[in-house]
């Protein structure tokens, strides 16, 4: 797993609780891995938890059948899953690291379908006066000043992969590469400016919907970075027989409205029987 790797003290807190709450809930899962009874087992990006929460519980409620959801970076679920962990279902942020998976034979393509997309926005806490206006040459560093900008990890994680992208479309990436507070995923990054750790964050839309502490301040450019889109498959090893259909349930008009809520746009054809 991947080490926290945040500019400051405090800043670091938030990638080791992560760390530690993704560690617990592996020993979770791998506990339960072999019985008859087990839940399905979803590996999904953390942006995602508000909407399948709510999916999770309602396909519970209509068929009796349990979920459990392990929420972390893309590229961390990712590897765990090279690594053996009891994943049934791989639903990632992004293309690339589902691409990854792929290339190393850890799901079934047959199954694969990419079923949403979304937004990435610039956040401040909740009553900030900052105001941006997202256009090429902004000058960013200007406006944090000797603050930091709160953004997944630039290299792996799918939201800080989107955002270096739009900040370097639109010319601000190398005034505020050595700004950029990094955390492990897209809601560690939230969390730091609700807490007021940091007074500007990029995040996906449907993250800034999900916490009352923060404030869009812009969106940016969908042609500044490259098209979000969330795709979900079955993992190979998956054996769960329940596993298939909680997949189609994702895809149907039923699980719809919980994403639709949350912000995200679903581009995946619903599936037959919705």
């Amino acid at each position: 797993m991947r080490s926290a790797r945040h500019s400051t003290g405090r800043l670091a807190t938030v990638g080791l609780f992560g760390l530690l709450a993704m560690v617990g809930a592996m020993f979770a899962l791998a506990g339960g891995a072999g019985a008859q009874t087990r839940d399905v087992v979803v590996f999904a990006a953390a942006s995602l938890k508000n909407a399948l929460d709510d999916a999770s519980a309602a396909w519970t409620r209509e068929t009796g059948k349990r979920v459990t959801v392990s929420y972390a970076a893309s590229n961390v679920l990712a590897k765990q899953i090279e690594a053996g962990a009891p994943a049934d279902l791989f639903f990632s942020a992004d293309l690339d690291w589902m691409d990854y998976a792929a290339s190393r034979g850890l799901i079934k393509p047959e199954s694969r379908v990419s079923l949403l997309g979304n937004s990435l926005v610039l956040i401040a806490p909740k009553g900030s006066p900052i105001q941006v206006a997202l256009r090429p040459g902004i000058d960013l560093a200007s406006i944090l000043g000797s603050n930091r900008l709160a953004m997944g990890h630039v290299d792996a994680v799918p939201a800080g992969k989107y955002g270096r992208a739009a900040l370097e479309s639109l010319g601000a990436w190398a005034g505020v590469k050595d700004k950029v507070a990094q955390a492990d995923n897209v809601r560690a990054a939230l969390l730091l400016v609700s807490r007021g750790e940091a007074p500007l964050g990029i995040v996906y839309k449907t993250d800034a919907v999900a916490d009352p502490n923060v404030s869009i301040v812009a969106t940016f450019p969908e042609e500044s970075h490259p098209p979000i889109v969330y795709p979900v498959t079955l993992t190979t090893d998956s054996t769960h027989p329940d596993a298939a259909a909680f997949l189609a349930f994702l895809r149907t008009e039923k699980a719809r409205p919980f994403f639709d809520r949350q912000g995200f746009t679903v581009v995946g054809k619903a599936a037959s029987g919705s």
